[in-house]
């Protein structure tokens, strides 16, 4: 199960055995259940989740409903929006389990202990910030999509570049990170499977 850390980071990095090794040792991998709760707004955000296995949402609720911001699959990585490892503050937002997930989870106090046992994981630094950036451009092109398209061209690229979600989804989920009502993307999907 610890592989999911040596995976995401090989995609960046080449990893020797060493430091394989030293991953299986310190990463920690916990099991959740589907509609689990994993951060709540207002609670420190202070911990991130690589997901090996399951599904994560993030949704923030204004007047009193659920918006759908994105959703985290295998291979992936679900950082709270305003995480900050050097000083944490509370989130603005949730993180739930929308099937059982299986994840590698840490924080910023058990990376520093981790270092001083290891320094090794030094050698991390250059991955996890070119992760980060790609992080951050991932989500910038998504809020550009978001303000420039229309809600049938979101469902598109969706469709293309994220099928699996189309499948995994329940659609009111979808819906609300299309910025749509779960009617109007009854009627897109009506709509594309005439054409």
């Amino acid at each position: 199960m610890n592989n999911i850390v040596t995976e995401l980071v090989s995609s960046f990095m080449p990893i020797d055995d060493e430091l394989k090794q030293i991953l299986d040792k310190v990463v920690v991998v916990k099991i959740f259940k589907k509609g689990e709760i994993l951060l709540r707004e207002g609670e420190l955000a202070n911990k991130y989740f690589m997901i090996s296995k399951g599904c994560i949402r993030s949704y923030a609720i204004k007047d009193g409903e659920e918006k759908t911001l994105d959703f985290y699959i295998e291979g992936q990585v679900a950082v709270p929006i305003n995480y900050n490892s050097e000083t944490p503050v509370a989130s603005v937002h949730y993180f739930d389990c929308i099937e059982n997930t299986v994840a590698a989870v840490s924080n910023p106090e058990y990376e520093k202990e981790m270092l001083q046992q290891f320094p090794q994981l030094a050698t991390l630094v250059p991955a996890a910030s070119e992760m980060t950036s790609k992080m951050m451009s991932d989500y910038q092109s998504s809020i550009l999509d978001f303000k420039t398209t229309s809600a049938e061209d979101r469902y598109l690229k969706l469709r293309k570049e994220r099928p699996d979600l189309i499948q995994r989804i329940p659609q009111y989920m979808l819906a609300s990170y299309l910025g749509i009502t779960p009617e109007t993307l009854s009627r897109i999907r009506r709509r594309l499977s005439k054409k």
